[in-house]
């Protein structure tokens, strides 16, 4: 669980990341879970990009991929979701 302090540090370093993944109108799959997971392994931190045609509401699909991809929720802004998964082998993101 990250603190109010981290939360803050992870928004500062995601504001200038571009969303790498897309969630449109076929929602949340399996298959994109997996995609999270490996990106969340070498990049620690995700931006992910829900789209107009969406039926899911975009809180919904955040809580579906954190819990998917064992990651920590950090912020939901407008349809901009952040992700961070600490990595295994290529940490580089120290948290305060």
């Amino acid at each position: 669980m990250l603190t109010g302090k981290q939360k803050r540090f992870l928004r500062a370093k995601a504001h200038h990341l571009q969303p790498i993944f897309q969630v449109g109108k076929g929602g949340v799959n399996e298959n994109m879970i997996k995609q999270i997971e490996e990106a969340l392994e070498a990049r620690e931190l995700l931006k992910i990009s829900v789209l107009q045609n969406c039926d899911e509401d975009k809180d919904e699909i955040a809580e579906m991929l954190k819990v998917g991809a064992k990651a920590e929720l950090v912020q939901v802004i407008g349809n901009t979701i952040v992700l961070y998964k600490e990595s295994r082998e290529n940490k580089a993101i120290e948290l305060p």
